[in-house]
């Protein structure tokens, strides 16, 4: 399991497994989001086996599944809603934890500066340099 910390509330990971349930909830995750369509993983690695094992262990569990098409600002703020939903840290997942970082970034761009996002991003192996453009045209947007 690789989880990583982008900030105290929002952590990214690679696709993740129902034996990693246990060890998520103990570190105090209180919501486990799919950002992994199912088409891309084997069953045993689908939402409903994923979500079993979180709710299992006690956690809240979402499916917003994400591609590099779906990723709209509709999407976007739905995948921000449910984070927004619960008390407490998240942990988006999705094939590496880029696309879930980025959605992440994408809604976070509302109140925190590009630097800010790219820098934790990077602290974590996730390179969001190419997407400062648009973090800066979404916060102009808010201002």
């Amino acid at each position: 399991m690789d989880i990583r910390q982008i900030t105290p509330d929002f952590f990214a990971a690679p696709q993740i497994c129902v034996d990693d349930l246990r060890e998520i909830a103990a570190l105090g995750i209180r919501l486990v989001i799919c950002n992994r369509p199912d088409v891309e993983v084997p069953p045993s690695h689908q939402c409903a086996a994923i979500e079993a094992a979180a709710i299992s262990a006690g956690l809240k569990f979402a499916v917003q599944p994400l591609t590099h098409q779906t990723m709209t600002p509709d999407i976007i703020a739905a995948n921000r809603a449910l984070m927004d939903s619960v008390d407490g840290p998240v942990l988006a997942y999705c094939a590496s934890g880029t696309r879930s970082t980025i959605a992440w970034a994408l809604s976070a761009a509302r109140e925190m500066p590009a630097d800010d996002i790219i820098s934790a991003a990077r602290d974590w192996g996730y390179d969001l340099e190419n997407l400062r453009a648009t973090f800066d045209a979404i916060r102009r947007q808010t201002e």
